[in-house]
């Protein structure tokens, strides 16, 4: 969600799921049970229930990087025979600042979800959820580099030991370099922004699809967030440097800066590029995970741009004279400027509102902040690119 300086200045710059419940009183009777016989059998599966939950251990991974918090709610059936709605569980990558903190609070304060908070530093997210109030009831926080494959593999592990159930992805944490003269790189070797951006979402988002799959919840969605400035269908997308991703040749030869560019595209680096490129992936990644698997699972895959959030701590790598005039350049010039809370108010639509699970929209807001399917590049919605994306990403993570 990026716009690059040139805007403004020169170039330089478990409980286990219960079983069918145990019939009434008056259903029992009807069957020839008895009404102790009925008792023993409850008394019998709560002791069962009691004797499981006191066995469970998480691994060392999860213990270090978990908030106990209470387990979530499952579906009971009422004496009345109405059904009351367990919580929705979602994992929210970067959740410890920016647009996944915001939209932690606006999910949490609904009361209707329990939250899993991915981060990096488990003591930065703790301090973020205390300091937006969020109920310590409603999160729980676990450890995710998603510049780690490995970090990635581990998180889905100790998520799985949980025993929680899964209803929504949301892939939100980015890493933006605008003005790094060169690259960085992930722990297996992958330009930096590429390789958290795109590369480790795309491995989480693989792993965990089989969690959405057995997710009982009315509406299961994963929800990669996209960017205004990868979309060159836009005023925004055409500031310099636009985001291209070529042949995808870099790609396919791992963007190591080695034996390869760093770039997608293959050309010479640029930070400010490489973001919107992966951006371009998300996009990408997004379509070709609805093309192959929503007719057959019903799970909703979508993205959005909640619009510019000019005050986030995405920035604080740009020069400081950008980070001083950007905010009131999209306030008072542009009019795009929308709060961090606002924007987590429209990604926690995304995640809930049962008017938004279409699959396969980029969904954008206008100035009344009413959501609309937004069109994309046409790079950003090419079928075909984005099949050759996912192949060449299934390598790299090593799912091919």
């Amino acid at each position: 969600m990026a716009l690059q300086a040139t805007t403004l200045l020169p170039s330089a710059f478990s409980v286990p799921k219960e079983g069918k419940a145990n019939k009434s009183f008056k259903d029992s009777s009807l069957f020839g049970v008895s009404l102790r016989d009925c008792v023993k059998a409850d008394l019998s599966s709560l002791s069962r229930c009691k004797s499981k939950s006191s066995q469970w251990k998480p691994s060392a991974g999860a213990v270090r990087a978990e908030t106990m918090v209470a387990t979530p709610a499952v579906n009971r059936v009422m004496p009345e025979g109405k059904k009351t709605l367990r919580k929705g569980s979602v994992i929210i990558t970067g959740a410890s600042s920016g647009l996944g903190l915001s939209t932690a609070k606006a999910l949490a304060e609904t009361d209707k979800w329990d939250i899993v908070m991915a981060c990096r530093d488990f003591l930065k997210a703790e301090r973020a959820a205390k300091s937006a109030g969020i109920a310590k009831e409603n999160y729980t926080i676990m450890h995710l580099d998603l510049a780690s494959l490995d970090s990635v593999r581990q998180f889905v592990d100790n998520f799985r030991q949980s025993g929680r159930p899964l209803d929504v992805v949301v892939c939100n944490a980015a890493v933006y370099q605008p003005t790094a003269r060169e690259p960085s790189f992930t722990a297996e070797g992958f330009e930096i922004s590429v390789g958290t951006n795109h590369l480790g979402h795309f491995l989480l988002s693989r792993l965990l699809l089989d969690d959405l799959k057995k997710s009982d919840y009315p509406s299961r969605r994963l929800i990669i967030v996209g960017s205004i400035t990868g979309n060159t269908n836009t005023l925004a997308g055409n500031v310099p440097p636009k985001a291209n991703l070529g042949d995808l040749r870099g790609l396919a030869r791992g963007l190591n800066g080695l034996n390869s560019s760093a770039m997608i595209d293959g050309g010479d680096f640029d930070g400010a590029k490489a973001y919107k490129d992966s951006k371009v992936c998300n996009m990408l990644t997004m379509q070709e995970f609805h093309r192959r698997y929503h007719e057959e699972t019903g799970i909703t895959f979508a993205s959005l741009y909640p619009g510019c959030i000019a005050t986030t701590g995405l920035f604080r790598e740009h020069i400081p004279l950008f980070r001083l005039l950007f905010p009131p350049f999209q306030k008072y010039i542009t009019k795009g400027f929308v709060s961090e809370e606002e924007a987590g108010k429209r990604l926690a639509q995304v995640v809930s509102d049962p008017s938004l699970t279409k699959s396969g929209v980029y969904w954008s807001w206008n100035k009344a902040s009413a959501s609309f399917e937004n069109q994309m590049s046409q790079e950003a919605s090419d079928p075909e690119k984005a099949r050759k994306v996912w192949e060449i990403s299934e390598k790299l993570v090593g799912l091919a």
